[in-house]
């Protein structure tokens, strides 16, 4: 019989149970720490010797020079035209949907003149050259290569360079299939920190990037925020979440295997019901200890659930939206009678799951918007991995004669005030008298 906790909105210490349930510290220990930052030191120093050291110790494969590394475009074409259809079909249309979508969120340039003919706007340029990350081995991730691949694409990224471990030599043809059809530039055959420290500042044979995207494991992350300031990053991702609000109308079936979905990632995952139907919450629970045996990875649920998960009964659904604007998750269904006017309620979420047919694996795999979201509370101040992620902005300024007497004016107002004399005096030299 699985295990999961019940709580209730309106029992007095419930806030103190939803913040301790909520818990979750992402920092690494100091052997972690210890262990990323020698490896990133050592690539720094040794470039590329050290790059196929860390690969033959950890990955255990022999490189016998710096040009193994690389994963040629050819191998990848060749692992897309040896799918099954039906996996090359899945990921052409998963690929078609994130391109549409990626396409509303490019941003363009803006100006306006002001009546003394100054003109202000914004130059948007794409970033030149993007560092993918991407899981190897079984923790393989075609989806993941999409999700970050195609919208640095759409963005205009030059150079798109992809990393991936390839444990015992073992590559992965779905994975080398997602590579091609997403118009990865580069491949190379390396994980872990190593691969972060070089994308970060370059070995020789692979090139350094200016920002880093992509999951991994506490070192990948542990690493990524290392060489954060060097690169930008995307974020330092916690465990994978779902919050569900349900009013009780839902199938508990669907309701429990939406929850699975989440807890089955990994033990820290998190599963979150909501729902002013007590009732309903028993059917869920019923629900999950009779699909629960059915599930490959069952004990890794259990595990989720019983140490992470939560049913929660709340008084009514605007007490829910309140608790999910709270809780911020990552994942958020609302499988409810009317999902866009709740969605209007919430402030705080990654992304926002409308109605009972919107399962959260739609958005994983194929819907459209991205799957790269905020974790651990960050939805507070955080958004969606997007193509403007791979957009930098740049401010346009150029001051009419007219203009720099008028701001001139003003600017050298408040650079005295500053004690910034040279400040002052440049834009006193533009002056008309």
């Amino acid at each position: 019989m699985a295990e999961i906790r019940r709580l209730e909105s309106s029992a007095e210490d419930f806030m103190q149970q939803l913040e301790a349930l909520l818990a979750w510290d992402s920092v690494s220990d100091d052997h972690v720490n210890h262990t990323v930052n020698d490896i990133i030191t050592t690539i720094r120093n040794d470039g590329d010797h050290a790059l196929m050291t860390f690969t033959r110790r950890f990955d255990r494969w022999e490189p016998a020079t710096p040009a193994d590394l690389e994963i040629p475009l050819e191998r990848l074409e060749a692992a897309w035209n040896g799918l099954p259809d039906a996996q090359r079909q899945a990921l052409q249309k998963a690929a078609e949907r994130i391109r549409a979508y990626a396409e509303h969120q490019k941003m363009a340039d803006w100006s306006y003149v002001e009546d003394d003919n100054t003109l202000l706007g914004q130059q948007v340029t794409p970033l030149d050259r993007v560092g993918l990350y991407v899981p190897g081995g079984k923790a393989a991730y075609p989806s993941s290569v999409l999700m970050n691949a195609i919208p640095a694409k759409v963005a205009g990224v030059q150079e798109l360079i992809m990393v991936v471990p390839t444990p015992d030599g073992q590559v992965n043809e779905l994975v080398m299939a997602a590579a091609h059809v997403s118009g990865v530039d580069r491949v190379f055959a390396i994980g872990g920190a190593q691969a972060v420290a070089a994308l970060a500042y370059g070995t020789g044979s692979v090139p350094a990037v200016d920002k880093i995207v992509g999951p991994g494991n506490i070192y990948v992350a542990t690493a990524k925020r290392a060489v954060f300031g060097q690169v930008g990053i995307d974020m330092v991702a916690g465990p994978s979440e779902i919050l569900i609000i349900c009013d009780g109308r839902t199938s508990p079936d669907w309701i429990a295997m939406d929850l699975f979905s989440q807890a089955e990632h990994d033990e820290d995952a998190q599963s979150i019901l909501l729902s002013p139907d007590a009732g309903f919450l028993d059917e869920v629970e019923a629900s999950i200890d009779k699909l629960l045996e059915e599930m490959p990875r069952r004990e890794i649920i259990a595990t989720a659930l019983k140490d992470r998960g939560a049913l929660i009964h709340v008084q009514d659904l605007d007490e829910a939206a309140e608790v999910a604007n709270f809780i911020a998750p990552e994942h958020l269904e609302l499988s409810v009678e009317d999902p866009q006017a709740m969605a209007k309620q919430i402030r705080h979420a990654g992304a926002i799951f409308m109605g009972r047919h919107t399962c959260e694996s739609l958005g994983d795999y194929c819907a459209g918007p991205n799957h790269v979201l905020p974790t651990s509370r960050t939805a507070r101040f955080s958004s969606p991995l997007g193509v403007y992620d791979f957009q930098k902005r740049t401010s346009l300024i150029m001051v009419s004669e007219d203009g720099a007497d008028t701001l001139g004016r003003v600017a050298s107002t408040l650079a005295h005030g500053e004690g910034l004399t040279a400040h002052a005096r440049s834009a006193e030299y533009r002056l008309k008298d």
